[in-house]
Order: C-alpha cells, then sequence, then structure tokens
C-alpha cells in the first residue's frame, strides 16, 4: 500500500491523498460504509459502486470469523470474491466488539476470550491469531488487536489498557512481519492509537505506534460516549504527531459534522454505521440539515428527499412516499433511506477534497457545520 499526499488546505491540517492498494485507489478524506458480516446492509454490491461510488468498504472480522468462518472464506478465494466486490476492503480487528461484549468476555495477557452472541460458544482472539484471521478474510488494510476503553474510565485504568494494547501490538507486528497473505497480494496492517480522553497517553501512544513505521496509523477508543469538544482535542493531539506521509483512519466516526471537523484536524480515513442504521430508521441527512422521515409533517410533501439529487438521477422520491414506505415497515424504505444517507456522506466527503484542492475548505467547513446540524 502506498499513500501520496496531494494538497494541504491553507487554513486547516485537512489535506487529499490518494492511497493505492491492489484492488485500487482509494481518493482521501474518505468515508467506508461499513459492511459487517459481508454486506452493506440493504444495499447490493452494485449499487454501492454505480449509485453511492463507494471507493473502500469495511468487513467486521469479529462476525466474519463467527459467521460464516473463515474456513468458508478462504474457500471461496477470499471476502472479495465472497461478496463480490471488486474494489479495497478494510476489517477491524474485532476489539471493539470484544469490548461491547464487556459481560461476556475476559481479557488477560494472552488475548481476550469470549461468548459468541449467536450461540454462546467460546472463543479466543490473541494479537497473532487476528493478524491470521484477517489474513484469510483477504482485505487490503488490517488493523492491530487492541482494548477499547469505555468512557469514563480512571487514568489508572486507562493507562493500564493501554500497556496492554502495546504490548498486543509489538506480537501483533511480529506476526504480520513473520507472515504472507494467501491471495498473491499485499496487505497493509494499521497500528491503532488508545488513551481514553487523556492527552497524556494518546501522546504517547502515538509515539509507540510510529515505532512500528507502518503502512498508515488508526486511532481508536473515541466515539465512545464522550463529549465531542474532548474527541476533537485527542483527534488534534494525535494528527499533530502522526507522520504527515500516512494515512490517518478515525475508527467509528461518525456525523457528517464529526467527519467535517475532523478531516480540518487531519483525518484521511472514516467509517461508521451511522448513514445505514439511521437511515433503516427514518433518519436522512441532507444538505439543508437532518430529516425524520417518520415525522407527520412530511406525510403529504411530495419534493424529493434531497431537492439536488443527491441520489437517484434518473428517479426521485418523494418525502412522502418514502415516508409510507418506512411507517409500513417496506423493506424499499431502507433501501432508499440507506442509498440516500450512503450517497450524501459520499458526496459530501467529494466536496471536502474540492474545497482543500481550492484551499477554501475552512470557511466552507464552518458554513456547513451550521448547515448539516439543522433539524428539518
Amino acid at each position: 500500500m502506498q499513500f501520496t499526499l496531494e494538497n494541504t488546505d491553507r487554513d486547516t491540517r485537512a489535506r487529499t491523498g490518494i492511497i493505492s492498494t491492489a484492488h485500487g485507489n482509494i481518493r482521501t478524506p474518505v468515508f467506508m460504509p461499513v459492511g459487517t458480516a459481508g454486506t452493506v446492509k440493504a444495499v447490493h454490491q452494485r449499487e454501492l459502486k454505480e449509485d453511492v461510488g463507494a471507493q473502500i468498504i469495511l468487513g467486521n472480522t469479529y462476525h466474519l470469523y463467527l459467521r460464516p468462518g473463515t474456513d468458508i472464506i478462504a474457500g471461496a478465494g477470499g471476502l472479495h470474491r465472497f461478496m463480490n466486490w471488486s474494489g479495497p476492503i478494510l476489517t477491524d480487528s474485532g476489539g471493539y466488539q470484544v469490548f461491547s461484549l464487556a459481560e461476556k468476555r475476559k481479557l488477560t495477557e494472552e488475548g481476550a476470550v469470549f461468548s459468541s452472541h449467536i450461540d454462546g460458544s467460546k472463543h479466543r482472539f490473541t494479537p497473532e491469531n487476528i493478524v491470521d484471521i484477517q489474513r484469510l478474510i483477504g482485505a487490503d488494510i488490517i488493523m492491530a488487536f487492541d482494548e477499547c476503553t469505555p468512557y469514563p474510565c480512571e487514568h489508572r485504568y486507562a493507562q493500564k489498557s493501554l500497556n496492554l494494547t502495546h504490548r498486543w501490538l509489538e506480537r501483533g507486528f511480529l506476526r504480520y512481519s513473520e507472515t504472507e497473505g494467501p491471495y498473491g497480494y499485499s496487505q497493509a496492517f494499521f497500528p491503532i492509537v488508545q488513551g481514553s480522553v487523556y492527552p497524556n497517553l494518546r501522546s504517547a501512544s502515538a509515539g509507540e505506534v510510529m515505532k512500528y513505521d507502518a503502512a498508515g496509523y488508526a486511532i481508536g477508543g473515541l466515539s465512545v460516549g464522550e463529549p465531542e469538544d474532548m474527541m476533537y482535542e485527542m483527534v488534534e493531539i494525535v494528527t499533530g504527531i502522526l507522520p504527515e506521509d500516512r494515512p490517518r483512519y478515525l475508527m467509528g466516526v461518525g456525523t457528517p459534522v464529526n467527519i467535517l471537523e475532523s478531516i480540518s484536524r487531519g483525518i484521511d480515513m472514516f467509517d461508521c454505521v451511522i448513514p445505514t442504521r439511521n437511515g433503516r430508521n427514518g433518519m436522512l441527512f441532507t444538505w439543508n440539515g437532518i430529516v425524520n422521515i417518520r415525522n407527520q409533517k412530511w406525510k403529504d410533501d411530495f419534493s424529493p428527499v434531497d431537492a439536488d439529487g443527491t441520489i437517484f438521477a434518473d428517479t426521485q422520491y418523494s418525502r412522502a412516499y418514502l415516508r409510507h414506505l418506512v411507517i409500513s415497515g417496506e423493506i424499499l424504505g431502507a433501501q432508499i433511506a440507506t442509498l440516500h444517507n450512503l450517497s450524501f456522506f459520499m458526496r459530501l466527503l467529494q466536496e471536502a477534497r474540492k474545497k482543500i484542492t481550492e484551499g477554501t475548505f475552512g470557511p466552507w467547513k464552518e458554513q456547513m457545520v451550521k448547515q448539516l446540524s439543522a433539524r428539518l
């Protein structure tokens, strides 16, 4: 994997670049739709590429490991072939899912023992087998195994957790360095910066991960309940330390406003379930603000969902029709809303890249943050 830095904004840390992978180039900043179990919910792969314009998608190691299992995925020749997706794929390490299973897991120096949410069976993740699993899945970018700390947590716990994450990183990077992917193309390995909301821990972690001279770096453990200003502060600290010639990935973030604010602080890559999950529940993101399509006010509104025609160049569905579908529980409602939100996120990032290239990202971002925060 190669990263080429192209442009930087004159007033902020925002930048554009190109990540080159075996399955294609990725223009940054980029948003990655979340395909948890080998599918972006309610969206066909053809739609992802042709209608949404997704450059890269994310798969979840925890879920894919449990079902269908690495034997099935490897038998198909990797996740790209299994799900018929020709573009780049990133897999997370499963650390966040293990974190969310607090009542069903136990952390040790060796790794994490947890019970499957599907059938209760016992499993173990270690820094080494997480690399092995992601090798078999076949993602272009794979992540180090880490512990995601909850918010709030005491400094003492955050420090202990960070030390464990760093020891796991050393083992995981060694396994990565000693192995190769089974499908004939290279896979990049990203360490993850942790440290909760403590500036000294975030700084220390950023310095530690840089020792591995990785192809890129991720920031984890944010957007877990902390105030947004605190999240932005941690991002700013970390991006001020990480090297400029490597991509920076903020995991699990977020809303359009979160994304724009984080771009201005030097982040290149994002993923989040918000556009898909919120879409299925009737929340739509538009250039003028947020629409809850379930509201009674839209029942006889026959105007397009988003007047600029974010999606469906040949056919625009009205707010009244989409509300009818969502209220009725029709599958098509979830499909249209999901496609709309993902398309909006892609167009927003496309516009951000344009503004960065022009050197006008700062004032545009300030205007858009106000606009996108409105509730319609």
